[in-house]
């Protein structure tokens, strides 16, 4: 019987003491901050609650009392470090906090080794989302990361493209930042300048860091310190003036938190932040958080309730729901020692009394696989160990308070819908949609400040200008206060003085004088900060905008061909050549066949017109070509025969005048000297090309057009352009010069023996050149466009670049191409349509005529005797040949017979009537 009673005692023993073990009568958990701080304060009272609603539920921890173990680090890194250690004796499940970064980086390698999960509700420094702190740290807070991107967009949203940072110089400072500055770059946006101000500086000290950032050219500050000290910042800025209209300030959520921690902020620390935009951790409306607040209210009076406090709250009950799952999968609470720790000796530290949690990864799970409602909305990890649904409200700050003007959420970015509906819908990226309410900046204005202005450090502008040796109306060296002169140098003058501010500056000569500079070096001495811009005959092309910004172009330049021409040579045959052979033979044959229509509309009516065949032949060839000179002698008098001459001598006149003006124009015209007559051509050929030195053409022509490097000549001047373009590639010369338009069009202006050829086959134009994302280059280019459109742009062209020498030449290539059918189908067709329409006419009025005439002669013919009838019908017109007979005849001729035979039918008549009635007058 003990046998078999043993064993079953033994087993009853063990699950008694292992389901003691399991479900201990409390369970704690520790949390470390500064109690005395904006956060803490509010952190504090937030925890006690959570602690005491957690004990008072039933559902919760099965009856185990959750305790806490508070330490306040001081605001001291180092007190926080040892007390995190501290904690780790009492045998904590977890710990809440730090609220510090810098005391985060630490105790998370702590956490790691000793498998304690800290969960921190206010270290938000993005570096602690890398891997080196995982897995034991958590964060159940939005990361700074998310803040930071928000305020790039809401930079973009403004059109601002630099910002000036101001941060407090620790772990939480530096990584924000950061954070800021790859989500700035990501928009090509910048950071121009970082104003470092250390932990617990005193307001002399800040105010040295504000005169600094007072002097860059950025108007959009970035404030991100602690909010415990950070006021101190706004302080200063209002003492120095810094709170005015152009200024832009973007504070991070510290400030909302420092605002929130107040009932009623004094009105003293609102006026230091009128206008001021602000972000605040949002957090969805609901029945629980309004429920809380309410309570809030009620037992902490004079506490403000900030975001973090929420945090802080769920953060409680985070912790006490993973320990209960905990505790219902039979897991058992047991710390063993560290044999790393035990090892070693010689120290006085205690290490040894540091435990491992010995079921801390099972107790991570828990915690990473929360998933609840509290009181700051949804509750749950995503796979980076971050909380879901990261999301911040923008607030603008007047008055005595502040009002939203948007959201932000990684979802959706800026906009003016709450991130839960966002959430919850899916959502339309159109820029439509990112869009913020009105805000009214320092100032009290609405206007959106530009962001910038120019520097107040008393330097100058360092503008480079190259020191030209050719065509010098665009840029050159003067004996000026300035020291330069030119077209270019009066056109950034005048859009300098457009601007609302002013912008000093000095010009710096780039080059010897002696031949003209590389561009692309002056180009790049921007880049390389040797020269903060760049004014002057500068090529926008697309290897210099890599690296600068240009302006709005100010003048239009492409690249162009320019040749020498030469005197047509003439010869015997030249008065040939207006005309093509084609047109030639057309002439010919419609003198012929109009000569050939008026005959046949004269012939019956004109006695001119009509003879022996010979005779007629002659006339017609005659009256054909006399008409090209208007000395035909032949009258016409026909109605239709003046209507064909009168269309025929219009044609005539067409065609003479255009044969003289033709061959005035062969006669005179110059030819290309060689065989270039455009891009095509240019590229096809072996023969030199020029261009002039320092001109981005060089490059051109070798990398975008392949021409060889041994076809391309460097010239100087204008004087070698007409040399070498006049000696031609069979004497050591060039068959033509690539150069820039502006360029061609001085060098056509004085010399009338040279001429364009093709098209401009480059699109471009000169700008002024500065470093990348320089504001300035936006406001000249708003100011060149000012000039455009008010004439003043114009105005100084026609000051330098006013051509006054063979200006019709230089535009223009004469066009020698002879005449053909085609520049007088239209005349031919209404000549030859009029021939036609004369000819039918014609035609009807011998038709009826001959019907007429032989119906009369028929009618005769049936009069006469049986013998007579049979001797005349051979003469009976009843033939083409009668016809054409008939048609030979005098018109007039014609009509006295058929008058004659009407005539003679009516004595006919009458003589018959007069017999019939005398035969029935005796009857």
């Amino acid at each position: 019987m003990d046998f078999i009673l043993s064993p079953f005692l033994l087993s009853l023993l063990s699950t008694l003491v292992i389901s003691s073990m399991a479900q201990p009568s409390t369970v704690k958990i520790g949390a470390f901050f500064t109690v005395n701080s904006t956060i803490g304060r509010s952190a504090k009272s937030a925890i006690e609650m959570a602690v005491a609603d957690v004990n008072a539920d039933p559902r919760v921890l099965n009856g185990s009392r959750l305790d806490v173990i508070l330490q306040d680090t001081n605001c001291s890194g180092f007190l926080g470090t040892i007390e995190a250690l501290q904690l780790t004796e009492n045998e904590v499940l977890s710990i809440l906090g730090p609220q510090s970064s810098g005391i985060a980086h630490i105790i998370a390698n702590v956490a790691n080794e000793l498998k304690v999960p800290i969960l921190s509700f206010a270290a938000t420094d993005p570096t602690l989302s890398s891997l080196q702190y995982r897995p034991f740290f958590l964060r159940t807070t939005q990361s700074d990361q998310f803040q930071m991107r928000a305020i790039a967009d809401i930079i973009s949203y403004y059109g601002w493209r630099e910002v000036v940072s101001i941060f407090t110089d620790d772990d939480y400072g530096r990584g924000g930042i950061i954070s800021l500055g790859d989500a700035l770059n990501g928009q090509r946006m910048k950071i121009s300048y970082k104003a470092a101000i250390p932990p617990g500086a005193n307001r002399e000290r800040i105010s040295d860091s504000l005169v600094q950032v007072n002097l860059v050219e950025s108007r959009v500050y970035v404030v991100h310190v602690n909010p415990d000290s950070g006021l101190e910042i706004f302080r200063a800025a209002k003492n120095l003036g810094m709170m005015g209209s152009r200024y832009v300030w973007i504070a991070t959520d510290w400030l909302a938190s420092f605002l929130d921690s107040y009932s009623q902020p004094s009105s003293e620390i609102m006026d230091l932040i009128q206008g001021v935009l602000v972000l605040r951790q949002h957090v969805p409306d609901s029945r629980l958080k309004k429920s809380f607040v309410s309570r809030w209210n009620k037992e902490n009076a004079g506490i403000g309730l900030t975001t973090y406090g929420l945090y802080a709250y769920d953060t409680v009950w985070l912790t006490a729901y993973a320990i209960d799952r905990f505790l219902k999968e039979g897991n058992i609470i047991s710390f063993s020692s560290d044999s790393k720790l035990n090892n070693a000796t010689g120290s006085t530290i205690q290490l040894s009394s540091l435990k491992v949690f010995d079921s801390g990864e099972k107790m991570l799970k828990q915690i990473l696989n929360s998933n609840f409602t509290g009181v700051t909305g949804d509750v749950q990890f995503g796979q980076d160990q971050n909380l879901i649904h990261p999301a911040y409200e923008i607030l603008n700050i007047g008055g005595t308070g502040s009002r939203q003007i948007g959201f932000w959420s990684d979802h959706s970015g800026i906009s003016v819908t709450v991130p839960k509906t966002v959430y919850n819908r899916t959502f339309n990226s159109s820029n439509s949609n990112h869009k913020l309410y009105i805000v009214i900046w320092p100032g009290q204005t609405t206007a959106t400040p530009k962001g910038w202005v120019f520097p107040n450090n008393g330097e100058s502008l360092r503008i480079g200008v190259p020191y030209r040796a050719s065509y010098k109306e665009f840029v050159t060296k003067d004996n000026s206060p300035t020291g330069v002169q030119g077209y270019c140098i009066d056109v950034f003058q005048a859009a300098v003085n457009l601007l609302p501010y002013p912008v000093p500056y000095k010009f710096i000569l780039f080059g010897n004088g002696k031949e003209n500079p590389n561009y692309s070096e002056l180009v790049q001495n921007i880049a390389n900060h040797v020269f903060d811009a760049a004014v002057g005959d500068i090529s926008i092309v697309t290897s210099r905008t890599r690296i600068v910004d240009f302006t709005q172009p100010y003048i239009e330049s492409g690249l162009t061909i320019v040749v020498a021409m030469k005197e047509r040579e003439s010869n015997a045959w030249a008065f040939l050549k207006p005309f093509t052979v084609e047109m030639w033979a057309l002439m010919g044959l419609f003198f012929l066949f109009v000569g050939a229509v008026v005959w046949i509309l004269e012939h019956r009516t004109n006695h001119e017109f009509r003879g022996p065949p010979r005779k007629q032949f002659i006339t017609i060839c005659w009256f054909s070509f006399s008409t090209m000179f208007f000395a035909h002698r032949e009258n016409t008098v026909s109605t239709l025969g003046r209507f064909v001459l009168l269309v025929w001598l219009f044609v005539v006149l067409i065609l003479t005048q255009s044969y003289t003006a033709s061959l005035t124009s062969l006669l005179t015209v110059q030819q290309l000297s060689t065989g270039i007559q455009g891009l095509d051509s240019l590229i096809s050929s072996n023969e030199p090309i020029g261009y002039q030195v320092g001109s981005f053409a060089r490059n051109y022509l070798i990398e975008e057009l392949d021409i060889a490097e041994s076809r391309l000549v460097q010239l100087d001047t204008p004087q070698d352009y007409a040399r070498m373009l006049q000696l031609g590639p069979k004497k050591g010369g060039v068959a033509a010069v690539v150069d820039e338009l502006p360029y061609i069009e001085s060098f056509l202006s004085d010399n009338c023996k040279f001429q364009t050829v093709g098209q401009e086959f480059t699109k471009g134009g000169w700008g002024f050149a500065f470093p990348r994302d320089s504001p300035l280059a936006m406001d000249l280019s708003t100011a060149i466009l000012t000039l455009s459109e008010n004439g003043d742009l114009q105005r100084i062209h026609e000051k330098w670049l006013t051509r006054t020498h063979c200006d019709s030449q230089a535009d223009t290539v004469v066009d020698a191409n002879r005449l053909s059918i085609g520049s007088f189908a239209g005349l031919f067709l209404i000549c030859g349509i009029s021939c036609l329409i004369a000819l039918v006419i014609f035609f009807l009025r011998i038709l009826c005529q001959y019907s007429k005439y032989n119906t009369h002669v028929e009618k005769a013919d049936m009069e006469l005797p049986d013998m007579d009838r049979s001797v005349k019908r051979p003469a009976r017109m009843t033939s083409i040949k009668d016809l054409l007979s008939f048609v030979d005849k005098k018109e007039a001729e014609i009509k006295s017979i058929i008058k004659r035979k009407s005539s003679d039918k009516d004595k006919s008549h009458r003589t018959d009537r007069s017999s019939e009635g005398e035969s029935v007058s005796p009857a």
